[in-house]
């Protein structure tokens, strides 16, 4: 016998409430509830004999190994752990228009060539307009088949008749499952599309990727748990008029989530970036005002990127603050350090901060390259084409260590950079590069002093 009850249902994030509360007390979503009608069929807790779990002892469950199969895109490869693994469900979110339906056209063309069969799963586009876009991409489209479906079910029957290498499906937010109520997108939808998903991959061995919209506020469009259901989460990430993109894992169940891919969007697709750095650096000027260089580290990589900060008086009554790339109260605790513990007077002053290359840097290594960046332009002095910065920038006005300097430093080293600011503590434990001096601080105060020149800061 089945049993049924009455639950409210977010529309948001998925959260249901047997009471109706008004608004999800979960999200904070400010979208009332939904009143949904749940059937749950009600099992025997009696179980036989012969099915009954036993637990078993860690050290004696047998490992069962999973061969990758690699794709020519390294940075691809990078990402996801070293390959493809066989049975996976790879999410991939990312803005609209930022690529995704590009690199994944682009993936399914080089499965294709190595391993056989793929099925490319449009619910948004015709097979017409796919074709269009692999005709501009190079892609002859050999064993790579086409099909516009929305319904999850007629396309798990279409595809076990073709025994793919890969499915794709793009996007999750277009597909539905014929016996859930809800419209295509709706909560209750894309949650039992990724679920059915999921497990026709497991038991077929088939990897399976899809595509998700990310709303506004960063998340995968559609409930929560559609992160947790998957074993790979990937954000392609890049500012919408700049050519460069950051595919960024955010969880590897087969992997490490800590990798980064570079990707450049050109009229052939998106095409690997092999020398990050020297990208982002390539339209740098020498004794530029207000740019400072700094090392950070995205995933396991080293990338250098220049930071660019502009002050200005301002012509209104409160000041402007402007932070492109990095975040906002990060630099307005900065500006507060600046403003107390060395003395500049930038009350009245406009800032604008901007990261080049369409990038976002999170991490606080960046602290004193924005700080340094800021008395640069304050001052109207450049800092000297040769330098780096990386530290992280205490409410006191000290220099905190941050970590793995020394990869930082070596990159720095091999882009023909001849000397790194740096804090006192944590610098001194791994051997220096040829070619570059780390002259290290414990006081931001001392360390724009010498990024500047000591007769050019005029504290007040």
């Amino acid at each position: 016998m089945d049993k049924t009850r009455l639950v409210y249902e977010c529309p948001k994030c998925g959260a249901q409430s047997p009471k109706w509360w008004g608004f999800c007390r979960e999200c904070g979503a400010r979208e009332p509830l939904v009143e949904k009608t749940v059937t749950r069929a009600v099992v025997s807790s009696k179980r036989s004999p012969s099915r009954a779990l036993v637990p078993e002892e860690l050290s004696q469950v047998s490992v069962q190994s999973f061969d990758r199969f690699a794709l020519p895109i390294a940075e691809f490869n990078r990402v996801l752990g070293g390959g493809i693994v066989p049975g996976s469900l790879v999410l991939i979110g990312g803005e609209p228009g930022i690529g995704k339906s590009t690199l994944l056209l682009q993936v399914s063309a080089e499965v294709a060539k190595q391993q056989g069969n793929v099925v490319y799963i449009s619910g948004e586009e015709t097979a017409n307009q796919i074709k269009l876009r692999a005709h501009r991409l190079g892609i002859d489209g050999a064993h790579l088949y086409l099909l516009s479906e929305t319904d999850i079910d007629a396309i798990l029957n279409n595809v076990e008749a073709l025994a793919p290498a890969l499915l794709v499906i793009d996007s999750i937010q277009t597909t539905h499952v014929a016996e859930e109520e809800g419209i295509p997108g709706s909560v209750t939808q894309v949650r039992q599309s990724a679920m059915k998903l999921m497990a026709w991959a497991k038991s077929s061995g088939v990897p399976v990727f899809i595509s998700g919209h990310v709303t506004k506020e960063g998340a995968i469009a559609g409930p929560r748990l559609l992160e947790h259901i998957v074993d790979v989460v990937l954000y392609l990430e890049g500012e919408q008029f700049s050519a460069y993109r950051l595919l960024r894992c955010v969880k590897n169940r087969y992997g490490s989530t800590n990798e980064v891919g570079v990707f450049e969007m050109k009229e052939k697709g998106m095409l690997e970036v092999e020398n990050p750095s020297k990208v982002f650096l390539s339209q740098r000027q020498d004794n530029t005002i207000g740019s400072v260089v700094v090392p950070v580290i995205e995933g396991s990589r080293p990338l250098l990127v220049e930071i660019q900060a502009l002050t200005n008086a301002t012509a209104f009554g409160m000041p402007r603050r402007t932070a492109n790339g990095v975040d906002f109260n990060r630099l307005l605790i900065i500006i507060a350090v600046l403003s107390r513990r060395l003395g500049l007077k930038l009350g009245a002053q406009d800032i604008m901060v901007n990261v080049t290359g369409g990038l976002k840097i999170d991490e606080p290594a960046a602290d004193l390259g924005i700080a340094l960046a800021i008395a640069s332009s304050f001052r109207d002095t450049p800092v000297d084409a040769g330098l780096i910065a990386v530290g992280e920038v205490g409410l006191s006005g000290e220099l905190r260590a941050v970590p793995q300097v020394d990869r930082r430093v070596a990159e720095a080293a091999r882009m023909g950079f001849t000397r790194c600011l740096a804090p006192k503590a944590g610098s001194k434990s791994s051997p220096v590069p040829k070619g570059i001096e780390i002259i290290t601080f414990s006081s931001l105060k001392d360390a724009v002093e010498r990024g500047l020149g000591k007769s050019t800061l005029v504290i007040g």
